[in-house]
């Protein structure tokens, strides 16, 4: 199964392998699995899209040459994990872990917005999530960032930066209490710091901004994440690059 999905399994002969690609047609969801376990020691990866994704051949096979880099390089990872005489008493930090989950933010006539949630393991106390985003362009045949549709970084802060920090001490104050939600630390990061996502109330064009910040950018690791969805103002509108207009609206 890893040969039909496009990936070759180089693991190494003491250790137990398994890969599964799951996808019932070109507009099914697809689902991939690759782990692996040598004495205790083990290798996970998954990766996933949704039917949307299926549906378009070219973006199929950007997201599979990811997939398929991913796995190749966390195979020779824990190989050399597994080689290295240090790790044979440290059952932990010869585990390796990834997945990444893409979803549809919205689905347009000219685009489809994606988002993905990622995690990933390479031993200690826990874990790390982070966040993907994209956005193909069906007139142009090709996935761009959801930044690049935007005039300029500087140009993105100034229309979301004030709204994006109030939105954030109001959630912090929720968490962890007014006392702390002003926190040296961890000050309120710019836009570029996170991921942006474009979605749409109405399936016509983009009206409303999604933001999220992973743990450790806007607060402490038990924090968790934060997320913020704004509205498409015209400070918003003004900062789009103008050959990408005509795929936003604002809020109502």
């Amino acid at each position: 199964m890893a040969e039909a999905a496009g990936v070759a399994d180089k693991v190494s002969a003491s250790a137990s392998a398994t890969a599964t690609a799951t996808t019932a047609g070109p507009s099914a969801p697809a689902a991939f699995e690759d782990n692996a376990e040598n004495n205790g020691r083990t290798r996970e990866f998954a990766y996933k899209w949704p039917a949307a994704v299926s549906a378009i051949p070219a973006l199929t096979q950007q997201l599979t040459n990811e997939r398929d880099k991913a796995v190749l390089a966390q195979k020779g990872e824990w190989e050399g994990m597994l080689s290295y005489p240090d790790m044979a008493d440290c059952m932990t930090c010869s585990n390796l872990a990834f997945s990444k989950d893409w979803k549809v933010v919205t689905d347009l006539p000219g685009y489809l917005s994606l988002s993905a949630d990622m995690y990933f393991y390479s031993g200690g106390a826990h874990g790390g999530s982070d966040y993907d985003a994209l956005v193909w362009d069906r007139e142009a045949g090709k996935s761009l960032a959801p930044e690049a549709m935007f005039r300029s970084p500087a140009a993105l802060q100034e229309a979301l930066g004030a709204a994006w920090c109030k939105a954030l001490l109001a959630e912090r104050t929720e968490r962890v209490g007014a006392d702390y939600a002003v926190d040296d630390i961890f000050p309120c990061p710019p836009i570029a710091d996170l991921t942006l996502l474009l979605g749409s109330s109405n399936k016509q064009a983009f009206n409303r901004i999604g933001l999220i910040a992973a743990p450790y950018v806007a607060g402490s690791y038990a924090e968790g994440a934060y997320e913020a969805t704004l509205p498409v103002t015209p400070a918003v509108l003004a900062a789009v690059k103008p050959e990408y207009k005509s795929a936003f609206a604002l809020t109502k």
